[in-house]
């Protein structure tokens, strides 16, 4: 039964990423070598087997994040968690795709973002206290940036896979204290509240 979640899960995150949530429950089921009812059995709808995609991607965010909270480095640390979760994001069409839409109504999920975002803000608070970063950046502006990198180089990615690096190298500089003006349109320091719109 693991084993089946297992292959189900890895093929639907492949899928997913070659082809969009559009792809069908019959194609995830062929490629995991099971028949299609066997989905349905460890996964009621294709949101939840989004959602379960969606948790194991926040997972290893989750413990990249926790495991950068202590950093000799505060603004080092903040650099080494946006790119791995922007190169994640980058390597995985379908989290991007879902965001804002049916896994976020999964409790788990949002439970998952709230973690998430709450050691976001410690390592931003750090940086900042550092003086690594700009003193008006929050940790919610940092977890939106990591899908809008994303999103930026996402027309080119095809045929320049790396290409994301180019947008948070430029993104970097503009977390620089030097030369920084004011942000105009503070964000909510919740990320679940700046969220609300979509929900």
């Amino acid at each position: 039964m693991v084993r089946n979640r297992g292959l189900l899960v890895d093929a639907a995150r492949s899928a997913f990423a070659e082809s969009g949530v559009e792809v069908s429950i019959g194609e995830i089921a062929q490629r995991a070598g099971v028949a299609k009812g066997t989905v349905f059995r460890h996964f009621a709808s294709k949101d939840d087997l989004l959602a379960a995609i969606m948790l194991e991607l926040l997972d290893r965010l989750i413990e990249t994040a926790d495991g950068l909270r202590d950093a000799a480095d505060p603004g080092e640390a903040l650099r080494e968690l946006m790119t791995a979760g922007v190169e994640a994001l980058a390597a995985d069409q379908a989290f991007c795709e879902v965001v804002g839409k049916p896994s976020l109504q999964n409790a788990e999920v949002r439970a998952a973002i709230e973690r998430f975002a709450g050691l976001v803000e410690v390592l931003t608070a750090r940086a900042r206290e550092e003086g690594a970063i700009r003193d008006d950046v929050t940790g919610t502006d940092i977890v939106l940036l990591l899908g809008g990198i994303q999103q930026t180089a996402a027309p080119v990615l095809g045929a320049h896979p790396d290409a994301w690096r180019r947008y948070l190298a430029l993104t970097f500089d503009g977390l620089a204290p030097v030369h920084a003006t004011k942000l105009p349109h503070p964000l909510p320091g919740n990320l679940q509240t700046a969220l609300a719109a979509e929900g």
